[in-house]
Order: C-alpha cells, then structure tokens, then sequence
C-alpha cells in the first residue's frame, strides 16, 4: 500500500504546470532536516504526493504527483555554482536528499487551504496544525481520499 504525501512549492519557483511540463522532477531545495528524512528514509516509489503551492493567492493543492525515484543524494548541494550548494555535504557524505516525482494529475480547480481548514476530516493534518512549515509531509490515506472529494466537487 502506498504512502501519501504532501509537497509545497511556491508557484513562482515551480509549479504544477512546470512539472506537468517536465514530466518527471527531481524536488531540490529542501534544507529541513525531517523534510529531508521523509525524502531519505520513507518515500517510496510509487507513493502519491499532493502538489502543493505555498505562499500564494490562494495557497492551496494544486494536483497529484508520484513518486518515481526513492531518495538518493541532492546534486545541487554538491555543485559550488548552484544556489542550493552546501559546503558541508560531501559526495561521501552527503547531507541533503532529494526524490523525483512524475505529473499525475492537475486539478480542475485548486483546492484552497480555506477549504481544507473548514473540512472536520481534515482538522489533524500536519498542514492545519499550527506551526507546521515542513516543505514535504505526510498525508494520511484517509485525509488523502477526502482530499480526492474536495477536488472532485470543485
């Protein structure tokens, strides 16, 4: 049985029309050392991930993803030209993990994150909890199928 997660990205910065271009993506950037263990130790190929744009008017899920690579070392931590190089990772030893995820699905409509908080199902996502800024989470199966609804009504 798969896993499910949840994976901000800021629009501007990427968005789920840039990944339903590329197709598949390595998700980069990440400098959370849970977010990193959740790519690192428990996203496993074939898991869904709700795509997710941050810091917009309205913030909200944008569509679904999969995961189609299991964690492996970040190569821009390891290139002294990229903006997420990080002088403490090494090739030996890396610090930072990424996965890759494939385009599934964008959603007719965004489903906003006021919708999710007005949604009882929802109340004990780690989204909706106060405090919570991870950049990759993980969505339980039940939240994942009540997601699912909302975006189908809208």
């Amino acid at each position: 049985m798969p896993n499910y997660w949840l994976m901000k990205s800021e629009p501007e910065a990427y968005s789920i029309d840039d990944l339903k271009r590329d197709k598949v993506s390595l998700w980069d950037g990440v400098r959370n050392y849970q977010a990193r263990n959740f790519m690192r130790d428990a996203m496993k190929k074939g898991d869904g991930v709700f795509f997710y744009h941050s810091n917009a008017e309205p913030s909200g899920i944008a569509g679904i993803a999969e995961v189609v690579r299991e964690g492996y070392p970040e190569p821009s931590a390891l290139n002294p030209k990229h903006a997420y190089y990080d002088t403490e990772s090494r090739k030996n030893k890396p610090v930072w993990y990424t996965v890759d995820i494939k385009f599934v699905e964008k959603f007719k409509q965004l489903v906003p994150l006021e919708t999710l908080r007005k949604t009882k199902a929802l109340e004990q996502m780690p989204l909706l909890q106060r405090g919570q800024r991870l950049s990759v989470q993980p969505v339980g199966a039940k939240e994942w199928k009540v997601i699912l609804g909302l975006a189908a009504a809208l």
